[in-house]
């Protein structure tokens, strides 16, 4: 379409034709304050904070959603400009509860950023009626505060991002207010647990339940021997929370913090996904053999599970039994494990570090007990970590790098790629390939499959057989595959779904970024980048290499798909209502 020329705060400069003028303030280096805008996800310029000056306007503009044109002449910061935002924030304020200290999110709170920045005190518009609102803790995942809800609208846009919608915009006027269809509580809709609403949500109106109590508790208990087991994308997220850089493999760092919070033993949840593809390789290996229920679909995403058993529920049998890594490793320690160190099960209690809300859901699941205790005590985020690691002062960024506990730290770089979309197929063609023909895979590479794009399709040759397969991230992409199946137009072999758009590594759980920086930076992309660094550094980079797992399978569950293995590492699904 070409470049415009226009004038921002008197500076000359050459756009492309079409932007917003919120987007060419970027090229300006200049930064236009939002609270509801998210690219390409809620662009509806209700906020009001966004409002520019734009000459011969008759009022002011929001930048957001009014594109540039040839000859334009905008400011930015302006007296009036800075005085209608100023006045918007605190008629956001006049009914907001303003208990800053005790919210989760002071200091990383978009609305408290804004408010301090333009110096809000006036206590003005704090006078009139103000609407108060129950929590709704209905959720296993999460809790909703609509006392601290500004109506931006990003939850509802998230939401809907998924395909989900089971909130939106109820009332009308100043009776306005986020919640369900007929005020339902969230507990009784069919809500996938994924967490996007939380991630993308400005303020703390939305949180993941806070189970670090828990923690602290059975690490203080000394009856409890405590495991903790990190998931694959937390080494590549985790140091966001303490202000490092995107992209920085923390691994070392998170050891040691772990360390120092007192678990008695801290391994790795990669060692589950190793074991993970070694279940699901032979599973999708003994369905093609015996004319079983094709195509196979991953069942490592809680939050892709539920949204199946919701909306797909005559597609269940196309899920692959295996449990999810975090669920396998749970099973593992209190069966294996407990044998083999002479534990009581009971008095063993195993943390999951996730960047998933659904975890919570899935530690609660029927069929996920293999000891006849909850294979996983209590999930917590990346984020509750975090806080953890805050409250008991300890230095992150100065800590030494330390190393997994073994044997349950060894994994394989086909593990670590698991945080990313993608990364299950391609960890399990690698190890498939070799349970198919009986060598190993020309390359560990499986390029096709990696990416951001949100539906992605391969063909592979495999011995004489013809693999096609399809990745899905994103639980409204993971739609557009279930009706192709549906119809019969399909002829995957095998596919992977992930709950959230791009995978673990921008689950809900995951450190929360302001809007700026999903606006516009590929954090995605960032993260990922962190996981294939790893696998690529990795001397194996194939789950059947990983020499744990070998001993596990030789001492105790015989062979992938044993009765044995069925029974601790595979579980079933139930048809659930879409509400």
């Amino acid at each position: 379409m070409g470049n415009v020329n226009i004038k921002m705060n008197g500076m000359s400069l050459s756009v492309p034709a079409g932007i917003s003028i919120l987007e060419a303030a970027r090229y300006a280096g200049i930064e236009i304050p939002t609270l509801c805008y998210l690219k390409d996800i809620n662009e509806i310029g209700a906020c009001r904070i966004c409002m520019v000056e734009v000459v011969g306007a008759r009022s002011l503009v929001s930048a957001c959603v009014f594109p540039v044109n040839e000859g334009m002449e905008i400011f930015t910061n302006s007296e009036k400009v800075r005085h209608s935002r100023k006045t918007t924030l605190e008629l956001i304020l006049s009914t907001h509860d303003k208990r800053c200290l005790s919210c989760v999110r002071s200091g990383n709170c978009e609305l408290q950023k804004l408010c301090k920045e333009f110096g809000v005190d006036n206590p003005d518009y704090y006078q009139g009626e103000v609407i108060k609102y129950d929590f709704d803790d209905s959720a296993a995942h999460m809790v909703r505060d609509n006392n601290k809800c500004i109506l931006c609208r990003r939850c509802i846009a998230a939401c809907d991002q998924q395909g989900i919608s089971v909130i939106g915009a109820n009332a009308r006027g100043f009776d306005t207010h986020v919640s369900s269809a007929f005020d339902k509580d969230l507990g009784d809709v069919s809500c996938i647990s994924c967490g996007q609403c939380i991630v993308n949500c400005p303020t703390g109106a939305i949180v993941e339940k806070d189970d670090t109590d828990k923690v602290l508790a059975a690490i203080n208990d000394p009856e409890k021997f405590v495991i903790v087991n990190t998931a694959p994308s937390i080494r590549a997220t985790l140091g966001e929370a303490f202000g490092m850089k995107i992209g920085t493999n923390v691994e070392g760092k998170m050891v040691a913090a772990l360390r120092r919070l007192g678990f008695d033993k801290v391994f790795d949840t990669d060692f589950a996904a190793d074991l993970t593809i070694m279940e699901e390789a032979n599973e999708l290996v003994e369905r093609v053999k015996n004319g079983g229920v094709l195509p196979m679909i991953t069942s490592c995403s809680p939050g892709w599970i539920k949204y199946c058993e919701h909306y797909y529920p005559e597609l269940i049998p196309h899920l692959s039994t295996c449990k999810s890594p975090q669920q396998m490793f749970g099973a593992t320690m209190k069966t294996y494990y407990a044998e083999k160190m002479g534990i009581d099960p009971k008095n063993m209690f195993v943390v999951g570090v996730m960047p998933c809300t659904a975890k919570k859901f899935e530690t609660q699941r029927p069929d996920q007990a293999a000891s006849g205790y909850p294979d996983i005590d209590v999930a917590i985020t990346t984020r509750e970590l975090a806080r953890m690691i805050d409250s008991a002062g300890i230095y992150f960024k100065d800590l030494p790098d330390e190393e997994f506990d073994n044997p349950f730290g060894e994994s394989t770089g086909a593990s670590t790629i698991f945080g990313a979309t993608g990364g299950v197929m391609e960890a399990a063609l690698r190890t498939a390939v070799k349970m198919i023909t009986g060598e190993e895979a020309p390359s560990p590479d499986f390029e096709a499959v990696r990416g951001m794009d949100n539906i992605k399709e391969a063909d592979y040759k495999v011995g004489d057989l013809d693999v096609k397969v399809a990745v899905a991230s994103g639980t409204k992409n993971a739609k557009e595959i279930m009706e192709r199946i549906k119809s019969g137009d399909s002829n995957y072999l095998f596919v992977e779904i992930m709950g959230c758009p791009g995978g673990c590594i921008n689950g809900g759980g995951q450190p929360i970024q302001h809007a700026v920086v999903r606006n516009f930076v590929d954090l995605k992309s960032k993260r990922a980048q962190v996981l294939y660094d790893s696998d690529k550094a990795n001397a194996k980079r194939m789950s059947h290499e990983n020499s744990a797992i070998k001993e596990l399978y030789d001492t105790y569950l015989e062979k992938p798909g044993s009765h044995k293995a069925h029974e601790i590492l595979h579980t079933s699904y139930v048809p659930r209502k879409k509400y």
